[in-house]
């Protein structure tokens, strides 16, 4: 009762000050460390990134000391379910699927997804920097869809296993196209690179930082910049459901983040764009 009453004081202090105040505990937050500038793992094997700045900012207003710790995304979940740590920051999009086993903050970033393809394919020209949310599929969202059908007819595909990229990829293209799953997004650049797949669907700012590598100088964007959908409104902490106090807390120091500007701030550091959330003042 003490705690429940403590961690709701802390969510009243973090809306109004940006701080809590009440004793400090540790809690454990996991990142998959595969998907710069999400995450990743550095040369001395820690996890760096927008997430790990995120959190440790959020902490901080939290008064919560964290520790972040590297997980395989294909367990991500059912670990967090089961204790193994308490809480994901991995750049992880709030959907109704996976609110069936855990539930999310508000979102702390927003983004979009894109196909990138091998450029020896030589395939028809489109606009990559045209918007295309998947929420609603009108007529002339249609039009767009099935040109990109056309285009990619008999290539195969690379995207993450387990993630909402592999859903929105077999709905649009998985009648049309070879679908081939990934571990990790680092085993899809290597494969795309050694020209094994032709293709694949990720976060842009993931393949950003692919093609920007010297391993990436033989594949380009292709196609519109892809949100909605099955993607939901944006990037989430997920949290155990019993967790609602957490959940409160995390809600009010992402608000005093966005209100403050430090997550723009952070998000272009690692971005180069601003993703943070908008949230009313």
């Amino acid at each position: 009762m003490k705690r429940a009453a403590l961690l709701a004081l802390c969510s009243v202090l973090v809306s109004t000050t940006g701080l809590c105040a009440f004793e400090k505990k540790t809690i454990t937050i996991a990142s998959e460390g595969a998907s710069p500038p999400w995450n990743a793992l550095n040369a001395e094997g820690k996890l760096v990134g927008f997430d790990i700045d995120a959190g440790e900012e959020l902490c901080r207003r939290m008064n919560l000391e964290c520790i972040f710790v590297a997980q395989d995304w294909d367990g991500i979940i059912p670990a967090l379910t089961v204790g193994k740590f308490d809480a994901i920051m991995s750049g992880m999009a709030i959907t109704e699927k996976r609110k069936k086993s855990i539930t999310f903050s508000q979102p702390y970033a927003g983004g979009f997804n894109q196909l990138v393809v091998r450029k020896d394919l030589d395939l028809p020209p489109t606009d990559t920097s045209m918007k295309l949310n998947l929420t609603n599929v009108d007529a002339d969202k249609q039009a767009v869809i099935d040109q990109l059908r056309i285009a990619l007819a008999g290539k195969t595909l690379g995207v993450l296993r387990s993630s909402n990229s592999e859903a929105v990829l077999n709905d649009l293209f998985g009648k049309v196209a070879t679908i081939r799953s990934y571990d990790s997004q680092d085993n899809m650049h290597l494969d795309l690179a050694a020209e094994r797949i032709d293709g694949g669907l990720a976060d842009y700012f993931t393949w950003k930082a692919f093609l920007d590598s010297k391993d990436g100088g033989t594949a380009t964007l292709y196609g519109p910049q892809l949100s909605g959908g099955l993607w939901g409104p944006g990037v989430g902490v997920g949290l155990r459901k019993n967790d609602a106090e957490l959940v409160a807390a995390f809600d009010s120091a992402i608000a005093a983040a966005t209100r403050d500007g430090t997550l723009k701030r952070l998000s272009e550091q690692w971005f180069k764009i601003d993703v943070s959330p908008q949230v009313s003042k």
